[in-house]
């Protein structure tokens, strides 16, 4: 089920302060829409947000709706604008948007909507702004803003025992090892948000053991509160399968100090998941690879207790829960 909310008359400006029922509890949203120069749009454009084109706008109202109603703290949220037009062939309808400082990339389904998928942060309050951008190549412009509102997480604490020279700080050496592969993950969340759209409808589990830390689990080694656990870790023996989630192409391959055995894949628009841990990978970087394609098996390498899978999952710098890309109602759209 969506959360929804309908964007009346272009020429308004002034915030408009707006009350739905969403499963039962009452969301106050502010929503404000304003009619914007061409070089504010530049501005838009510096900032990040991008958008694809559909149609000519003789636009009166515009329905923005996001999957599920109340995301929660670090979750995936599939967004769909409607905007009321009418199909001629003298201009075109780019529709562009940002979400928690992370562009969207919005594509037309067969059901006459848009839609992207964007990111929720771990450390996001009660509610989330989305800001979007409608505009024409006849110079009509539109600027939209409405907040997602945002449920708590429910994160446990974990303690572990790991071997000490993993708690201990690296020497400089180690720390520049440790630096130079946080630069390489880095590098491939921008790239992501410049790769066309290799992600089908429906996700699947790269492992079907069963799940033993979940994401944003605080974890304490050997005594101490060192970090947040960004992802999901599943069970598994060495040598266990582990597939790809969705389709997607092998962005990263390496074996780090912390992640051991890794495997990135980019799923285009954004998008993308780690396996980590692993004892041995069956891939290469540039291969594209299909849902529940094998890349690689369980193990034990890095900084772990024992052989499993953590699985992760990112909306460009976003790290949200793996999970909740399982979760998502596609509704009609079946992607293109």
């Amino acid at each position: 089920m969506f959360g929804s909310i309908k964007i009346a008359d272009r020429r308004q400006t002034a915030w408009i302060p707006q009350r739905e029922t969403v499963t039962g509890e009452t969301v106050l949203r502010y929503l404000v829409v304003m009619t914007i120069s061409a070089n504010l749009l530049l501005l838009l454009a510096a900032q990040g947000v991008t958008g694809s084109t559909w149609g000519n706008p003789d636009t009166s109202k515009t329905e923005v709706r996001w999957d599920p109603p109340t995301p929660s703290q670090g979750s995936i949220v599939w967004i769909s604008v409607r905007p009321e037009v009418q199909l001629t062939s003298d201009g075109d309808l780019t529709i562009s948007g940002a979400l928690a400082g992370q562009p969207l990339h919005f594509e037309p389904g067969d059901d006459g909507e848009f839609h992207s998928l964007a990111g929720i942060p771990i450390n996001t309050r009660d509610s989330i702004q989305l800001a979007l951008a409608l505009t024409s190549d006849q110079g009509t412009l539109q600027r939209l803003f409405t907040y997602l509102p945002v449920a708590e997480g429910v994160f446990s604490v974990a303690k572990l025992s790991v071997d000490p020279r993993f708690t201990t700080p690296p020497d400089s050496a180690l720390a520049v090892r440790i630096a130079a592969e946080a630069d390489s993950v880095r590098a491939i969340l921008q790239r992501s948000h410049e790769t066309s759209r290799l992600w089908l409808p429906g996700f699947v589990i790269p492992n079907a053991n069963r799940i033993t830390s979940g994401y944003g689990q605080r974890r304490e080694f050997n005594g101490e509160v060192r970090s947040r656990h960004m992802g999901v870790d599943l069970d598994g023996d060495f040598g266990d399968p582990v597939v790809a989630t969705n389709r997607g192409v092998v962005a990263l391959v390496g074996d780090f100090y912390y992640a051991g055995g890794l495997v990135y894949l980019d799923h285009g628009r954004g998008l993308l998941t780690a396996y980590m841990h692993l004892s041995e990978i069956t891939v290469g970087v540039g291969d594209t690879v299909a849902a529940g394609q094998v890349i690689g098996r369980v193990g034990a390498s890095g900084r772990v207790t024992g052989p499993h899978l953590h699985w992760q999952a990112r909306y460009g710098t976003v790290t949200v829960n793996p999970l909740t890309l399982l979760e998502l109602d596609w509704g009609s759209w079946s992607g293109r």
